[in-house]
């Protein structure tokens, strides 16, 4: 699978959110190791892409 020119990106913006995302996933109670959270750092790279790809794709038909 190709992955996206702006993968090292996403994930140091996905990083830069991750201590948030850990407290709040603490104070409701969900346990998680970083073992747990790739798979999800993963997924919202996708995401990011997707959403990167669909802004690029608008700008460019304006």
């Amino acid at each position: 699978m190709e992955q996206h020119p702006k993968t090292m990106e996403f994930m140091q913006i996905a990083m830069k959110y991750l201590p948030e995302a850990k407290t709040a996933m603490d104070e409701a109670g969900i346990e998680v190791s970083m073992d747990h959270l790739q798979p999800m750092l993963t997924l919202l790279t996708k995401a990011m892409a997707d959403a990167y790809e669909l802004g690029k794709q608008e700008a460019s038909e304006e």
